[in-house]
């Protein structure tokens, strides 16, 4: 199953969006990456690597974000994490809510990797000004 991690400046949101998605897809692999080691809002990469292998399989890990420093920390952690892993991470920019719930529930039902990434893609393309 493709692991999702939600990545946020605020650990309070990022659970608040995996606990939501767990109520439609409680199957689903979720791990969050939220506020920085001493409790402040911010990103940590970190914390970031250690959310992607906590949900990694074959199948892939899917990292959705809130905004553009919490993208350059995603970028880092997968940098850093194993070479062997890297090409199976990929990082979408989307609605962090909805994007979140759409990839759990696509994940829970069995969707690869890529179908997902093509739904949340074609989300974004298709947010109202």
């Amino acid at each position: 199953m493709v692991g999702i991690v939600i990545v946020s400046h605020s650990f309070n949101l990022a659970i608040d969006i995996k606990e939501l998605s767990k109520k439609i897809a409680s199957n689903a692999k979720i791990a969050v990456a939220g506020g920085t080691e001493d409790g402040r809002f911010g990103t940590d990469v970190k914390r970031i690597i250690d959310a992607i292998n906590e949900v990694y399989s074959d199948d892939g890990v899917i990292i959705i974000f809130d905004m553009g420093s919490a993208y350059i920390s995603a970028e880092m952690a997968v940098d850093c994490i194993d070479e062997c892993k890297k090409n199976n991470v990929e990082i979408v920019d989307t609605a962090l809510v909805e994007g979140s719930l759409t990839a759990a529930v696509e994940a829970g039902i069995g969707k690869n990797k890529e179908e997902i990434m093509k739904s949340l893609k074609t989300m974004c393309l298709n947010k109202t000004p």
